[in-house]
């Protein structure tokens, strides 16, 4: 399993890092979203081959920009 760092921008409260989570959590091969308001950033874990354009269009869903994605 690998994990991708998604760096977002446009979020300004608690409640926008949690809708980013939601979406997120939706993506199939997605697991355990973890979005930080204060960091502007996140990461989640990958199963599988989930392409990077899903994780963006994840976090467009819901108003805002992965400006910056990457893996570990």
């Amino acid at each position: 399993m690998k994990t991708a760092k998604i760096e977002i921008s446009g979020m300004h409260c608690s409640s926008c890092a949690s809708n980013v989570e939601r979406s997120l959590s939706k993506v199939p091969g997605v697991k355990n979203p973890k979005i930080s308001l204060l960091l502007k950033k996140g990461s989640v874990e990958l199963e599988g081959n989930v392409p990077e354009e899903e994780l963006k269009k994840a976090v467009a869903r819901v108003g805002y920009k992965a400006t910056k994605i990457t893996y570990e």
